[in-house]
């Protein structure tokens, strides 16, 4: 057994509030549905883990910080690394950096006072969490569900497309794979109680990413649809897998998909939502707690993965770009201040070293949680789970820092968004150094908790 404890807080703020997601401006006033932090507490073996899931576009260095500061003081016994904090990648989420976009004034509330609200509440999440710590049995599962689609169209001029038309005749190919697995980890309490789960869904939660409402996206209904299944007050931890490249929005099929949701009365986000609780339905149909004692370990490890580089042609189209942005929008967003950022780094009045990244490798019984900061394009994550030497991988992205796109080299020489420098700090061999110093952390706590 391990000793486990859940807890689940409402971070949604009773004040409009800036959105994260998009090059413009948007203010939400009211909520579609509850943003929420879900933290679970894991024990044993010497170690432990605060693993805390938050509905946003990313947990950045310095909320990961702050939140890892205000805890020492409450909790002084868990060591700072070993907190972790991911989003869900829904962009329907405070704006906690004031940088990102111009302040509207008013009562909207302010960069800082979304910042505050969220460490305030991830602080009195994980507490209660590791408060809760309980004997505990688990077990892992895995299944499919259709929620991800590669979102980069490929033309045969040889250049790609975010959300690029495929209803054109020069159009090409999907540009990479669709990952459909689902990687869950289930608790049982002493009294043999399902009370909690890990669900991991390689794509962001973006069904709804232009709305002016706060909201969860199909997180929301994965949750509702699964405490209907498994009870009222079953805490699910959600995750963001390898998915940088992926999206729910169709790129082929969608007039047909929403035919047949139309004809079965249900949102697409419901649909996702039925999905994944068929996958956990089905995994849970076969699988029992695990009995006797179960290996836990907690490895961490900061590394310098290599800048992703920049182009003369890439340095021409950002400085056009950041010009014409700027005349017709100004330059107070994240927009045109990350284009610049990649004319000075061309032409040498920037000079980035290695990108810092915290990388954190757990193993739960036979299974390994491996996480990045990155939005990591699919095919990193699917090299780290097939080289694995664990019998279940989960990769997990968006945890413990702002990393931006870890895009592919097929990526890259078909550029776009998503693969171009102004949102990639990471290049094809950072994501290359990321694959092997995940790939020898997997080696090091599966034998960490045999030799200890």
């Amino acid at each position: 057994m391990l000793n486990i404890g859940w807890a689940t807080r409402d971070f949604t703020p009773d004040r409009p509030a800036l959105l994260q997601g998009q090059m413009h401006n948007r203010v939400a006033t009211e909520a579609l549905d509850p943003l929420t932090l879900t933290c679970m507490a894991i024990e044993g073996d010497g170690d432990c883990a605060l693993l805390i899931s938050a509905d946003m576009p990313f947990c950045d260095e310095s909320l990961h910080a702050e939140v890892r500061r205000r805890l020492a003081a409450l909790l002084p016994e868990v060591p700072a690394d070993k907190i972790v904090m991911n989003a869900t990648h829904t962009h329907t989420s405070l704006v906690y950096m004031g940088e990102f976009y111009p302040h509207p004034g008013g009562e909207v509330m302010t960069g800082q006072e979304c910042f505050d609200l969220i460490a305030e509440k991830a602080v009195e999440v994980a507490e209660a969490a590791w408060q809760a710590r309980a004997p505990h049995n688990i077990a892992r599962g895995f299944g499919h569900a259709v929620v991800a689609h590669n979102r980069r169209a490929c033309y045969t001029d040889g250049h790609a497309q975010m959300y690029g038309s495929t209803n054109q005749p020069d159009f090409d190919w999907i540009e990479g794979y669709e990952d459909h697995s689902v990687d869950m980890l289930f608790t049982w309490d002493a009294a043999g109680k399902l009370d909690g789960m890990l669900v991991n869904v390689p794509c962001p939660s973006q069904v709804d990413e232009h709305l002016y409402q706060f909201s969860a996206d199909y997180w929301h209904e994965v949750r509702q649809e699964l405490r209907t299944r498994f009870g009222e007050g079953l805490f699910v931890l959600a995750q963001c897998g390898a998915g940088g490249d992926q999206s729910p929005h169709f790129m082929l099929y969608g007039a047909q998909e929403e035919e047949m949701r139309k004809r079965r009365g249900v949102s697409e986000r419901q649909e996702i939502a039925l999905r994944v609780a068929d996958a956990v339905s089905r995994a849970l149909a076969c699988t029992e707690p695990e009995t006797g004692d179960t290996p836990f370990a907690h490895a961490v490890r900061n590394v310098g993965l290599a800048r992703r580089s920049v182009s003369k042609a890439e340095r021409d189209w950002a400085a056009a770009e950041c010009a014409n942005y700027t005349a017709a929008h100004g330059s107070d967003s994240w927009w045109p201040q990350r284009l610049q950022m990649v004319v000075d780094q061309y032409e040498g009045r920037l000079t980035p070293g290695p990108h810092p990244t915290e990388v954190h490798v757990l193993r739960i019984g036979d299974a390994v949680l491996a996480t990045n900061p990155f939005e990591l394009y699919t095919d990193y994550g699917l090299r780290i789970k097939a080289r694995s030497a664990a019998a279940q991988t989960i990769v997990a992205q968006i945890v413990g820092g702002t990393g931006w796109y870890l895009p592919t080299e097929r990526a890259v020489a078909g550029g776009s968004y998503g693969a171009m420098p102004a949102v990639c700090k990471v290049g094809p061999e950072g994501g290359r150094q990321l694959v092997e110093v995940t790939l020898e952390m997997i080696v090091e706590v599966l034998k960490s908790v045999v030799t200890r």
